[in-house]
């Protein structure tokens, strides 16, 4: 569920198979963003086994285009993912676990039979799982893109906690010992011509946006749904706010959607 709704997917967690047409009916915008609709349905529901097989049936012949993906694991691996999780199984009330897990394999059987795609889970941990879904869902065209965020900050006021890529640019020459400079920030076009044009700065760059042009596709493909780039120098004032405006414009020409944040630009 998590991974389909980071695809942009609509999703509905124990769908009442009776409800299903009608909740179709519902008008949807055409210029939405969502990639599709994801419902979960399985034997928590009482009455699925005994209906499921005629509702799809009845909305496949009105042109409704959907999939079934049936998700299954091995007996032992049933067992453990239940004894951790501590879950009940909807099947196993005055039976052993394992007793419930193959009475719900066999009733399940012919929807296994009707299904678009199996997919057997039990070598998968969590990431692995959602990356396989995520490689199921790019057959949507409106798949959600990663949103990356570029942000600034001052070190003197504390580490963004949500970046997932620090780069500390305190390294480079510093505008703030310029007192023409000094009252100005990493926007304006003083700043950024005595930050950027210097020999090291470019150097740095090129350098660093040849590895976010590396990094940015794999995060894409493992299916991260954010990304913040965060870079820092001692105020968040000068150098951090022309880096990240630089980073920021090249990873927009690539057509990533890409938004820029400047935490401590206006700090006193």
């Amino acid at each position: 569920m998590a991974a389909l709704e980071d695809a942009g997917f609509y999703c509905v967690d124990n769908m009442p198979v009776d409800l299903l047409p009608k909740f179709l009916e519902l008008p949807m915008e055409r210029d939405s963003e969502i990639a599709g609709i994801a419902l979960v349905m399985d034997l928590r529901e009482k009455g699925f086994l005994d209906k499921y097989q005629s509702i799809f049936t009845k909305l496949k012949h009105k042109g409704y285009n959907f999939e079934i993906l049936f998700l299954e694991a091995e007996e032992e691996i049933l067992v453990q993912r239940y004894s951790t999780t501590r879950r009940q199984h909807p099947l196993s009330l005055g039976k052993s676990l394992l007793e419930g897990i193959r009475a719900e394999k066999e009733q399940l059987k012919d929807l296994r039979t009707a299904a678009d795609l199996v997919m057997n889970t039990s070598g998968f941990n969590v990431h692995e799982l959602k990356s396989k879904i995520l490689d199921i869902t790019q057959r949507s065209k409106k798949l959600v893109p990663m949103r990356i965020n570029v942000l600034s900050f001052g070190f003197k006021y504390g580490i963004p906690y949500d970046a997932d890529l620090i780069m500390d640019v305190r390294f480079l020459v510093n505008p703030y010992f310029i007192p023409e400079l000094k009252e100005l920030d990493g926007e304006t076009q003083e700043i950024k011509a005595f930050v950027l044009e210097h020999l090291e700065t470019r150097a740095f760059l090129e350098k660093y946006l040849e590895l976010l042009d590396y990094l940015i596709p794999l995060y894409e493909k493992e299916g991260k749904a954010y990304l913040t780039i965060a870079l820092g120098c001692t105020g968040g004032r000068h150098r951090s706010v022309a880096i990240a405006g630089a980073i920021f414009e090249h990873i927009r020409a690539m057509g990533k959607t890409v938004e820029i944040n400047h935490r401590d630009r206006d700090q006193l």
